[in-house]
């Protein structure tokens, strides 16, 4: 077995969740959250019959994950699991990547039996960490509504030509496991680096370390931690509420909360119970969405995220454009090309502060660029009442409407050819009817009306 004995790691895999103080005080805290299901992976190989601080190392990992099982024991709503590797064979009779098993299958209030298998082991042999994970997803029989973690402590490289990363990602995707976290003592940067793509990294410098991160991975593990949202105003107060948001999980995608932000009664943004383990992205349902990627919770404080979302609002008022003709407009951020919401006329709605850009569907269509929208302001804009239009077919045939712009004729509406009446709201301005009775074949049977369009009055083109 190649490995400098100079160095010790310890990855503690982690997928679950949450913060606390002392394992004992999350021990006896008495919870209805969902079944937790802990894995250990212990590391056996021959490695771990190396001098480190007070003993060698297996002694003393079996020594602090003991201590540790102690403080587990009789905590409800929770199964624990033994894996080990590296403990069949002895690597002088040649490397057995197939070396690890499932020594206790998850169980309620089995500390002491882990504990009594875990003083049995005698490391021998070589690290096959990713066969090992590979094996570890099939100990956790389907259970929706559990929380898996595995927690794996090691002190040496993949020997097997594995790849821990790729599995622990795969893994996580899964929805099997969360994010790792990945302790490590004695490792240069360049083998940091190489296991930052597992999961969150800690560096554990002695036996101190090692016990007091191995009891913080174990606390959040068993707990929840609190959060708060703010979604800061254009001063830089949490003061923007009552929209919509969502927690995705980063790893798997999967959508993890929703919920409409409120302020509380001392109008600060209210409290949330969130998974620390958990890495997320977060969409905030505003118009237009905004979001913030990749942020983690650290455990056993009350976090607080903030993100600009400065609001006002915008209203498109139009005189006598009753809910009966549904006319509405197009939104989109300055200079794009996607459309951000389609608002209804006579409806006020809350933006994003920012540059906006309309498209309102009145006919003509009307365009107006670059409108401001401001924090806590309302934007109004102002469309003429439109008139009424009547056009009277003496039968069936094409027609168009086409308006005036300068010297050139832009068409603004197509008549269905087979209606004989038809009644249209236009925005002022002079305009031009063509028509052609259905069976006449040529060009000078083609009539031709100009007609002028007054907000509030009613025309009527009669052939």
């Amino acid at each position: 077995m190649k490995f400098n004995s100079s160095l010790f790691y310890l990855f503690v895999f982690l997928f679950g969740l949450v913060p606390s103080s002392t394992i004992a005080q999350y021990s006896r805290a008495k919870t209805k959250q969902a079944k937790t299901r802990i894995l250990f992976i212990y590391d056996a190989s021959n490695s771990m019959n190396g001098k480190w601080q007070s003993a060698n190392k297996n002694q003393i990992a079996q020594k602090l994950l003991s201590q540790s099982l102690d403080s587990l024991a009789n905590t409800e709503n929770l199964e624990l699991a033994l894996r080990v590797y590296g403990h069949q064979k002895y690597y002088r009779q040649g490397q057995d990547c197939n070396d690890t098993k499932l020594e206790v299958a998850f169980g309620p209030n089995n500390t002491d039996k882990i504990k009594a298998r875990l003083a049995t082991i005698v490391p021998k042999g070589t690290t096959p960490i990713a066969q090992t994970l590979e094996k570890a997803a099939e100990d956790f029989s389907f259970c929706p509504d559990c929380r898996n973690i595995i927690i794996m402590i090691t002190d040496g490289l993949e020997e097997c030509n594995g790849d821990p990363c790729a599995v622990s990602m795969k893994l996580q995707e899964r929805g099997i496991v969360l994010k790792p976290f990945v302790i490590g003592i004695g490792l240069d940067l360049d083998f940091r680096k190489s296991f930052e793509c597992i999961g969150n990294f800690f560096d554990a410098s002695d036996e101190k370390t090692f016990k007091k991160v191995l009891n913080i991975v174990i606390s959040q593990a068993l707990n929840s931690t609190t959060a708060q949202i703010n979604l800061l105003d254009a001063n830089g107060n949490p003061s923007e509420t009552n929209v919509g948001i969502t927690l995705y999980d980063r790893n798997t995608g999967a959508a993890t909360q929703s919920f409409m932000h409120t302020l509380n009664g001392k109008g600060n943004p209210d409290t949330l119970t969130l998974d620390p383990v958990t890495t997320y992205n977060m969409t905030v349902h505003t118009i237009p969405e905004i979001g913030l990627d990749s942020f983690q919770l650290i455990p056993g404080k009350h976090n607080i995220f903030g993100i600009d979302a400065s609001q006002g609002f915008l209203e498109i008022k139009a005189g006598d454009y009753r809910n009966r003709e549904k006319i509405q407009a197009l939104v989109r951020k300055s200079g794009e090309s996607q459309t951000t919401y389609v608002q209804a006329i006579n409806d006020k709605v809350k933006y994003i502060s920012g540059m906006y850009d309309l498209e309102i569907l009145t006919l003509p269509r009307i365009y107006l660029n670059d409108v401001a929208v401001s924090q806590s302001h309302t934007t109004t804009i102002e469309i003429p009442k439109p008139g009424k239009l009547t056009i009277n077919k003496g039968g069936t045939g094409p027609c168009s409407v086409l308006k005036k712009d300068g010297n050139e004729l832009v068409k603004v509406f197509e008549v269905n050819p087979r209606s004989l009446k038809t009644t249209i709201s236009l925005q002022p301005g002079r305009y031009v009817a063509l028509y052609r009775p259905v069976g006449a074949r040529g060009v000078i049977f083609t009539q031709e009306e100009a007609f002028i369009i007054k907000s509030g009055a009613s025309a009527s083109v009669n052939f």
